[in-house]
């Protein structure tokens, strides 16, 4: 125990030191020090004690364990430390959201005047009761498809418009903001305040996420929030603010917390980003990158182009270098030749085919003319006819009265028979 001695003699005011709180006034104040200590001294006394709560936030540092523990009816919490010669005593699968009990013993720092308690003892309970219920409700929410990938909309390449729903002045905001300029100068965003925590937080977001969803302008909706424990986490994993983000038309960006933190809204989200800067980075292209790409798509197109021209320049002069299309004459010449005689025997074979058949017609003529009645005509004959068109060949089958029709070699005769029969019949 430390021990402060009068140093004033009777009369003088006190030093401070030398007050104890019981006895400070406003003439004779204790020190920050005199006090600290007495309160490190009063709480030295108390005992060890056992205490139920679930773990809200557990952070490892050069071995130590520096933690929260939450009460779990209640907002009530309390820091907790586990040194290392500890931590080797203790189950080591101790993370967020486990139920435990542990046996703490309180511990108040003079210099911080800061007040914790020091844990000896810590086992599982089970799950907590708040996180034990999220991944039943994730379970659910999986096994209806609101998880799966196929679902999950495609984010657009540049957007216009990027709607941020994030907490009024905070430092999510401003990396969102600087790294998206950073990103891409030109870049617009329409950003929605919300609460980010408490009892507000889901009716708010809500409300924004209507807004940006209705406005045909945003392409794309981030919403961004900095790292905090579980519990301050709850309203980003509420099962209303869930389904609307699955039913939303336009693509949305969860970028709660850190890479450890995993609220619900990471899992129906279109994409999850770690943090508010790597959901900018991933929405954002690079102008500086994509300059670079267009630069260098440039150049493989100038390469292939001229490789191409050279080619073809190439191929082209080794056909003009061929004897065929550097002196074509004799080529030519040659042909010429050859197509000339090829023309000459293809007419006398002609005239010999046309001389052949006219000899031919002629003859087929003369044999035609000597065979054709019209020559008996031209010899003096004629041909008799009856009414009905038949050849008369017997004058007994013209009897007296019957109409004849007498063909001659240049017109024909209409005749009537007399009925008689020639002699010598």
């Amino acid at each position: 125990m430390t021990v402060f001695e009068a140093t004033t003699g009777p009369g003088e005011t006190p030093a401070s030191d030398a007050v104890a709180p019981r006895d400070s006034t406003a003439d004779a104040p204790t020190s920050v020090a005199r006090l600290n200590a007495t309160i490190r001294d009063f709480v030295a006394r108390w005992n060890t004690v056992w205490v139920e709560g679930e773990i809200t936030s557990w952070n490892v540092r050069a071995g130590n364990v520096f933690a929260r523990l939450k009460d779990t009816r209640s907002d009530a919490q309390i820091s907790i430390r586990i040194w290392s010669s500890v931590r080797t005593r203790i189950p080591e699968d101790l993370g967020v959201g486990d139920h435990v009990v542990a046996a703490v013993k309180s511990d108040y720092f003079v210099k911080s005047g800061d007040f914790s308690f020091t844990v000896s003892s810590m086992r599982h309970v089970g799950l907590g009761d708040q996180l034990e219920r999220l991944e039943r409700l994730r379970a659910q929410l999986r096994q209806e498809g609101l998880f799966d990938p196929a679902r999950k909309k495609r984010l657009p390449f540049l957007p216009h418009t990027i709607g941020l729903i994030t907490g009024e002045r905070s430092d999510a905001e401003k990396d969102v903001q600087r790294n998206a300029e950073l990103r891409w100068p030109q870049v617009r965003l329409r950003t929605e305040y919300a609460a980010v925590q408490g009892e507000r937080c889901v009716p708010e977001v809500l409300t924004a996420l209507a807004r940006l969803d209705a406005d045909p302008e945003v392409d794309v909706i981030i919403i961004a929030r900095g790292g905090g424990d579980p519990q301050t986490l709850l309203g980003f994993s509420d099962e209303r603010l869930v389904r609307a983000v699955a039913a939303a038309s336009t693509p949305v960006v969860s970028a709660i917390g850190h890479e450890n933190d995993r609220p619900l809204l990471d899992d129906a989200a279109d994409l999850r980003a770690s943090t508010p800067t790597d959901a900018a980075k991933r929405v954002v292209p690079d102008v500086g990158e994509q300059r670079a790409l267009i630069a260098q798509l440039r150049s493989r197109a100038t390469m292939r182009l001229t490789q191409r021209v050279g080619h073809d320049i190439a191929q082209l002069e080794q056909l003009r270098s061929r004897p065929a299309l550097r002196s074509p004459d004799p080529i030519i010449d040659s042909r010429a030749q050859e197509l000339w005689l090829l023309l000459s025997r293809g007419r006398d074979t002609v005239t010999r085919q046309l001389d052949g058949a006219a000899r031919k017609t002629a003859e087929l003529r003369a044999s035609l003319r000597a065979l054709s009645p019209a020559a008996t005509l031209a010899r003096g004959y004629a041909i008799a006819h009856l009414d009905g068109g038949a050849i008369l060949r017997d004058a007994a089958d013209a009897p007296a009265g019957t109409r004849l029709t007498i063909t001659v070699d240049r017109g024909s005769i209409a005749a009537v028979s007399d009925g008689e029969v020639p002699e010598g019949r």
